[in-house]
């Protein structure tokens, strides 16, 4: 049986039951969102002239759910809008509805008597080829399906979001002892593709993967702070992103989730695994149950492990809890020789990570410690919980947000020496390690010439790691010698098919003359030896723009000529990539601000990863953009208007006023599908929610473009001229009497109001695309020589933030 999912229905409006519901819409699949009804009217429900049948009354909680996903923080939806491809509902006028999806996702309270109630119900109604999972992250599979009918039980599983589901990677798949092999594949092909995410498959053991690694390894970090005598901000320091966890380290982690939710899980942990070597680690500590008791819940209550406050001077400060005093005092920034001498050592994480490992303070201490005990608990739980070692790393890192699994950072510091230092901590040795370097295996991961291996403790041996032909990684290109051509800022690499992807690779991807020497090369081989190009890489972001330090260097010499052709180059680099005779997908990710949105804009067709955070930005430090950034606009907003429509008198007000929007206000998309209302991508353009497999996914656009492919002609952009800086005028001079910009700004967006006029002319003229590019150069230029214009670019280099007046 095929199993096909184009609309769910998703029981429990809770906070993760909507925000759950949320992502299902960007992904594109319409859902009902379900809960039960109050329990009585209130005396304000009654003023209102609400009675028990009324359905604003029976829907309440789904509504509040909804209403709390839309304006939570960071967003749930991808836009707003996608809010309407929601139906609330109720359990009792509305699980009738079940009928119509093709999967249930129960997501109520954590308690099994309740589910089993409601699955009683919903097993009645639900077809006979609809999926039905749970979120539960803590009871069993088994004992929630246990009065299920076999056909059930069949279809029934586990799928464990983790919080907040937009933007974290992880989805763990728990089948249960009936599952049907073809129901849990097509699960897992379903999250992977259309959802976005990582799919663990795991067993039905207490709190599955992710949460029985990730919670011992931060109780395991608190029991060594207490041990010895470390301060929150001294463990904090240590166990940060030294070791491969994020910023928030273990107390700002545990402060961002909620000590309640923290506490929660540890104590049904610790009571759950009565067997675990390892039990009494998950007992929670007596000043976290204080802290349960006070209310000081981390962020949610304002106070946690850490606390905002103000002095005696009103002066904003940061304090941190003494645990011992259960008193809050001034927050200290520790310093550690060895963290020191890890950050400064040249290489990768693992070279820095070996350093800090090898250290001789206290910190390095903390982080042997730390380590090896999470070594030894990891290895113990194969084959309790995962039969690879494999799956207990990618939940870590897609769960817990850890740069590494824990058997990848132990083949970072080196197995055989935190074995040796396992010994002299007086920790036991798991058997499976010592037999596995017994027969000379010496790591985790083997790279080989047919690709990666893991060691299996099963075999005893390696085995291959499967490869997903959706993804593909450009250093494993690389490494097999599929570089075409390269410079220090950009490669261009053979990606298979006869497509080649242009891959940067300057500092944070920002745009110097070497990318623009790339993108020009690119095309060239392209257009000669392949049928398609991709503009796309793995890092964090697309491109954050042009190298502003490479700006402000010619404007200090005053070196006009060259800066003229700076951005000259880079204005027909992306005109080279948009009338290349093959055809171009560009696929931004992450941060595409500046001079990245220009490259992303100039493809023929444009493949965002959901998580893209697109926009021109430059008049955050007093210029415009000229990569040919508004000109695109210009083109966008008005390609659609029909031949005649401008001599006919159209006004084209409405359309130019989006664009001196955007521009003027440096709006920044925060999601592809907002871009898409923005302007910065097309709407007829895809979106990959699965960034693993972006490039795969520009790739066969390409492929499919490149069969009957034509090389578009130049655009002709109708321009407003004098009426529309006229226009512009008007407003500024009411934003500026009403302080909402300085003067400063008025200046700048007067030289955006001419580049967008099409300089001086008359209503109705069609103007080409290079006399905007000139606009946007001259504008530019004109900029760049004012000292206000310098002052800010200064202080965006020197604090990273745009000067505000």
């Amino acid at each position: 049986m095929a199993y096909e999912i184009k609309k769910a229905a998703v029981l429990g409006a809770g906070v993760m039951g909507a925000t759950i519901a949320a992502h299902l819409t960007n992904a594109g699949i319409e859902c009902l969102l379900l809960d039960i009804i109050p329990f009585e009217l209130t005396d304000d429900d009654k003023k209102k002239g609400l009675t028990e049948q009324s359905p604003e009354w029976r829907n309440r909680f789904a509504t509040n759910g909804l209403n709390g996903a839309v304006k939570s923080k960071p967003a749930s939806f991808y836009s707003k809008k996608n809010a309407s491809m929601i139906t609330i509902g109720n359990f009792e006028d509305d699980l009738k509805r079940l009928a119509e999806v093709d999967w249930v996702i129960e997501v109520v309270i954590e308690n099994l008597k309740i589910k089993q109630d409601l699955f009683a119900k919903v097993e009645k109604i639900v077809r006979p080829d609809c999926i039905v999972t749970t979120n539960t992250s803590g009871i069993p599979i088994k004992d929630i399906s246990a009065n299920f009918s076999k056909g059930l039980k069949e279809r029934f599983l586990g799928t464990h979001f983790f919080n907040p589901p937009r933007y974290m990677k992880l989805l763990e798949i728990i089948p249960g002892e009936e599952t049907k092999p073809e129901v849990v594949n097509s699960m897992k092909t379903f999250c992977e593709d259309v959802l976005g995410k990582g799919v663990v498959i795991c067993k039905d053991v207490p709190n599955f993967i992710a949460n029985r690694i990730g919670v011992f390894d931060i109780s395991n970090a608190i029991t060594i702070m207490v041990e010895k005598g470390l301060t929150v901000p001294e463990l904090d320091a240590v166990i940060g992103k030294s070791v491969g966890r994020p910023g928030s380290s273990i107390f700002g982690t545990l402060d961002l989730v909620g000590l309640d939710t923290g506490y929660h899980v540890m104590n049904n942990l610790y009571e759950a695994v009565p067997d675990d070597e390892m039990r009494k680690y998950f007992q929670p500590s007596d000043f976290m149950q204080k802290m349960v008791d006070n209310k000081w819940l981390g962020n949610k209550t304002r106070q946690g492990f850490y606390k905002r406050s103000k002095d005696e001077k009103g002066k904003k400060v940061k304090l941190t809890l003494d645990y011992k005093t259960m008193e809050y005092v001034p927050f200290q920034k520790p310093k550690y020789a060895s963290l020191s001498n890890a950050s400064k050592k040249e290489g990768g994480f693992a070279d820095k990570l070996k350093v800090l490992f090898n250290g001789e303070d206290i910190a390095a201490e903390v982080v042997r410690e730390y380590l090896c005990r999470n070594f030894i608990y990891a290895a113990n739980r194969v084959p309790e919980i995962s039969d690879t070692i494999v799956g207990i790393d990618n939940a870590m890192k897609w769960g817990f947000n850890h740069r590494l699994g824990p058997f990848e950072t132990w083949d970072a510091v080196g197995v055989k020496e935190a074995v040796e230092v396992m010994k002299q901590l007086k920790l036991k040795v798991p058997k499976k390690i010592t037999e596995m370097l017994k027969t000379k295996c010496e790591s985790f991961y083997l790279k080989k010439d047919d690709g990666k291996y893991y060691y299996d403790f099963e075999t005893k041996g390696y085995v291959k790691l499967d490869e997903n032909p959706k993804i593909i990684l450009l250093p494993s290109l690389k490494e097999r010698q599929k570089v075409v051509k390269s410079n220090l800022g950009a490669s261009l690499v053979d990606i298979g098919d006869g497509i080649a992807c242009l891959e940067f690779h300057t500092k944070m991807n920002a745009v110097d003359g070497d990318v623009v020497t790339m993108i020009n090369d690119s095309c060239d081989i392209v257009e000669k030896d392949f049928l398609g190009l991709v503009v796309a890489n793995h890092g964090t972001n697309f491109s954050v723009g042009a190298n502003i330090f490479q700006v402000l260097l010619a404007i200090q010499k005053g070196d006009w000529d060259l800066l003229d052709k700076l951005v000259h180059d880079f204005q027909y680099a992306n005109m080279r990539m948009k009338y290349c005779e093959k055809p171009v997908v560009t696929a931004p990710a992450g941060m595409a601000l500046g001079g990245g949105c220009e490259m992303a804009m100039h493809g023929t067709k444009c493949q965002p990863c959901g998580e893209t955070y697109i926009g021109l930005v430059e008049v955050g430090v007093g210029v415009i953009p000229a990569g040919g950034g508004t000109k695109e606009l210009m083109v966008r907003v008005t390609e659609g208007i029909p031949d005649g429509a401008v001599a006919n008198g159209l006004n084209l007000q409405t359309f130019y006023q989006k664009v001196f929007e955007n521009i003027g206000m440096a709006k920044v998309a925060t999601s592809a599908m907002e871009a898409m209302e923005l302007g910065y991508i097309r709407k007829t353009d895809g979106i990959s929610l699965n960034r693993d497999q972006q490039i795969w996914d520009a790739k066969e656009i390409a492929l499919g473009l490149s069969r009957f492919y034509r090389k578009p002609r130049q655009a002709m952009i109708p321009v407003m001229g004098g009426n529309f800086k006229g226009m512009a005028e008007s407003i500024l001079y009411n934003m500026r009497h009403g302080n909402y910009v300085s003067d400063y700004d008025v200046h700048v967006a007067m030289k955006l109001a001419g580049i967008i006029a099409g300089g001086d002319c008359a209503e109705g003229t069609y103007v080409s695309e290079d006399l905007i590019l000139d606009l946007e150069r001259e504008a530019f230029l004109s900029l760049a020589g004012e000292s206000m214009t310098q002052d800010r670019i200064m202080h965006m280099l020197t604090t990273g933030k745009p000067l505000r007046n």
